[in-house]
């Protein structure tokens, strides 16, 4: 587990990200969204900036931040594009695996070339037929010799196509297994091929595909943790997920922090009757409304990064901030895009793209029907008769 990040430390890191948003993204965010583009410059900015080693241990070249200030940053990439916070999401969730579970020699043969971000990763769970159902899983792992040979479809892989390592959820003889496995980035490597590329409401600029894997072989050095991790993959990702939807609640405080603002300076633009729209009652009920979630949100999620750095488990509280924040997400974006009226809906102000964008969160790392599972299944253990 990281230390705790000095504040000051903190503070100026999640300023650099703000000024870098400020500078480079805004002034081309809705141009790339719109033309649908990988943002390469962003991310070679957000390479320079160390944010793909922001959690991996400083031992092998990351940052080292604590989760409290990992939640700072993706809210400040949110605030300027959202996809922006996914190009970092499950790289880590892949890199948090290897740091807390892998073997030694793999944590030192991947960590730092992933902490640079010439090396990048991904996650791969879900499934045509077993999204939530995590259990249902039909990706399988057959063992021959010293290899194994994988078989499957896995669905929804952000950063699939440019990814040069996944953690790949599979079926091996001894149960569900993560497998980290070595490709190529682009659409074709061995038995891997992007067999689809998802077109999205929003969450534009950064690939979700379909990945297909025919009889492809991977060392068997490729299982996290080596012999030990065999059937143990699906605990192992299952708690990468906490801080998977950590990262999801902070981007939607980004998301509904942009919208936020854009409607209080626009209410306070616009007139009607003679005044500001920010003057009339009905606009200040909305305004209070939308800032009173947003802290709520911004609470919910920093209370689930504190205790996922304390070392706690978190599948409450990551649920809770997760199920809070993305539906604020949502409802703040549709009050902003009615406070700006016509022009809200008009594709020259990004109030559209943060309406098109708050449903991820509402969806992503888990939907928000099984968010309320998992709270309530943590809540009947913690509070037994």
């Amino acid at each position: 587990m990281a230390e705790r990040t000095d504040p000051e430390v903190a503070d100026e890191i999640v300023a650099a990200v703000r000024r870098f948003v400020e500078r480079e993204v805004l002034p081309v965010a809705s141009d790339l969204e719109h033309a649908d583009a990988y943002p390469t410059d962003l991310v070679a900015g957000m390479r320079d900036l160390g944010l793909f080693g922001a959690t991996i241990p400083p031992e092998h070249g990351g940052l080292g931040l604590d989760v409290p200030t990992y939640a700072r940053i993706v809210e400040e990439l949110a605030a300027g594009w959202m996809s922006l916070s996914g190009v970092v999401n499950t790289h880590l969730i892949a890199a948090g695996l290897i740091a807390r579970h892998g073997t030694g020699e793999q944590r030192d043969r991947w960590l730092p070339r992933m902490a640079t971000g010439e090396l990048r990763g991904c996650l791969s769970l879900s499934e045509p037929d077993a999204g939530s159902d995590t259990r249902s899983l039909r990706c399988k792992a057959t063992p021959d010799g010293d290899e194994y040979v994988i078989d499957g479809t896995k669905a929804w892989v952000t950063n699939g196509e440019t990814a040069g390592i996944v953690a790949l959820a599979a079926r091996a003889p001894e149960g569900i297994t993560c497998f980290m496995v070595e490709k190529e980035p682009g659409p074709a490597h061995g038995g891997i091929t992007i067999s689809k590329r998802v077109g999205k409401l929003g969450y534009k600029g950064i690939e979700t595909v379909e990945m297909a894997y025919d009889g492809h072989r991977v060392p068997a050095s490729a299982v996290l943790g080596g012999s030990d991790g065999l059937g143990r993959g699906l605990p192992f990702i299952l708690a990468g997920l906490e801080l998977g939807r950590i990262n999801i609640a902070a981007r939607a405080c980004g998301v509904a922090r942009a919208a936020f603002e854009a409607a209080i300076r626009y209410a306070q633009q616009r007139e009607t009757f003679g005044k500001p729209i920010a003057q009339h009652q009905a606009i200040q009920f909305k305004l209070a409304d939308m800032a009173t979630r947003l802290e709520a949100a911004r609470l919910l999620t920093r209370n689930a990064a504190e205790r996922h750095q304390a070392g706690e488990r978190t599948d409450v509280e990551a649920g809770m901030a997760k199920l809070f924040a993305s539906e604020a997400a949502m409802d703040i974006a549709t009050e902003a895009m009615r406070i700006h009226g016509a022009m809200g809906y008009a594709d020259e102000l990004p109030i559209e793209r943060y309406y098109r964008d708050a449903p991820l969160m509402v969806i992503g790392e888990g939907t928000n029907e099984i968010q309320r599972m998992v709270i309530a299944r943590g809540l009947l253990a913690r509070y037994p008769v």
